[in-house]
C-alpha cells in the first residue's frame, strides 16, 4: 500500500483553517513531511498543500476535512506517484529529445506513454527509446477533422497530462475543453510579449535585449493560460532572428523541464489565470 499522499485544498479564507486541517491529519495518525499555505487576500481564497505519510482511509479523511472547511471547499487527496504523460509534437526535436532522455534515465517524475505528431520527422528519434509513435497528418483535413483523428488515437493511452513538446498547431476550444488544466505548453517567448507565431522574428524586429521562454497551461485564449515557469537570457545587437531562435532553444528546454517537474510533483495550484507554486 502506498503510504505517501498529497493533500490539496482551496477554499474561502477563514480563521482556524490550519489548526482544523492539522487536527484532522493528526487524528488520522498521519505525518506531515512538507507543508505550504497561501492566502489570496484580493479574492479571499485560501490554498493549502501538504505531503503526508501513513496509511489512511481516504473517504474518511475527506469527510472529516469537508466537515471543518467552509462550504464549497475543493479538497483533493492524491497518492504520490509518477504521472503518465502523452506528448504531441511536430518537427522540432530539442524539447522532445530532452524529455525522452529524462524518461529513459528515470530523472523525470513521469513516464511517457506515447508521442503523436502531424509529421514523421521525429519518428526515428522516438522509436529509439521504444516509445510508441503515431503520425497523424493534416493533408486534406480540416482542423476539426484532424483533431478528431488525434483524439481517437489518444483513447488508446492512459495519461494524466497532455504535453505539447513544440506542437506547432493551435488547438480548438473543443479539444482544450476535454482536458481542463491538463494541457501544458512551452512557448518560445517571455509572455505576455510576442504571442502567436514567429516570436523570435517579432523580438528581433523590436530590438529586445532579453529573450525567454514560458511554460503555461493551455486555455482557449492563445498563449494566455496560467503561467507555470519562465526564464530569460540576454542578447544584443549582433543577434539576428535565427541566432536568437538557436539561443532560445536552451532556455525552452530548461523552462519546460522545470515547469513539468513542478506540475508532476503536484506543486502547482491554479488560481484563476494565475498559478501558485509551492
Amino acid at each position: 500500500m502506498n503510504k505517501e499522499h498529497i493533500l490539496l485544498i482551496q477554499c474561502e479564507d477563514a480563521k482556524g483553517l490550519i489548526f482544523n486541517i492539522s487536527k484532522v491529519i493528526y487524528d488520522n495518525q498521519l505525518n506531515i513531511t512538507r507543508n505550504g499555505e497561501y492566502v489570496d487576500g484580493e479574492n479571499d481564497q485560501f490554498f493549502f498543500r501538504s505531503e503526508l505519510e501513513g496509511e489512511l482511509d481516504k473517504a474518511q479523511v475527506l469527510k472529516e476535512l469537508r466537515f471543518v472547511l467552509p462550504d464549497g471547499a475543493k479538497v483533493e487527496l492524491r497518492i504520490k506517484r509518477k504521472k503518465r504523460i502523452l506528448l504531441l509534437a511536430t518537427k522540432e526535436h530539442h524539447c522532445l529529445g530532452d524529455l525522452l532522455l529524462r524518461h529513459h534515465y528515470g530523472t523525470m517524475n513521469a513516464t511517457i506513454q506515447g508521442v503523436i505528431s502531424n509529421h514523421d520527422v521525429l519518428e526515428e528519434l522516438v522509436t529509439k527509446y521504444q516509445i510508441p509513435f503515431y503520425k497523424i497528418g493534416t493533408k486534406g483535413l480540416t482542423r476539426e477533422e484532424h483533431e478528431e483523428a488525434v483524439l481517437k488515437k489518444m483513447e488508446i493511452f492512459d495519461f494524466d497530462y497532455v504535453v505539447l513538446a513544440k506542437y506547432m498547431r493551435i488547438l480548438t476550444p473543443n479539444f482544450v475543453a476535454k482536458f481542463p488544466s491538463k494541457i501544458i505548453n512551452i512557448h518560445h517567448s517571455f509572455l505576455p510579449a510576442f504571442i502567436g507565431a514567429n516570436p523570435y522574428r517579432q523580438a528581433y524586429n523590436r530590438g529586445v535585449k532579453i529573450i525567454g521562454a514560458t511554460a503555461h497551461f493551455v486555455t482557449d485564449n492563445l498563449d494566455e493560460g496560467p503561467i507555470i515557469y519562465q526564464d530569460v537570457i540576454r542578447v544584443d545587437h549582433s543577434y539576428n532572428a535565427k541566432s536568437m531562435a538557436l539561443a532560445g532553444r536552451d532556455v525552452e528546454r530548461t523552462v519546460f523541464s522545470k515547469a513539468l517537474e513542478l506540475v508532476f510533483k503536484e506543486q502547482v495550484m491554479i488560481n484563476g489565470n494565475k498559478t501558485i507554486i509551492f
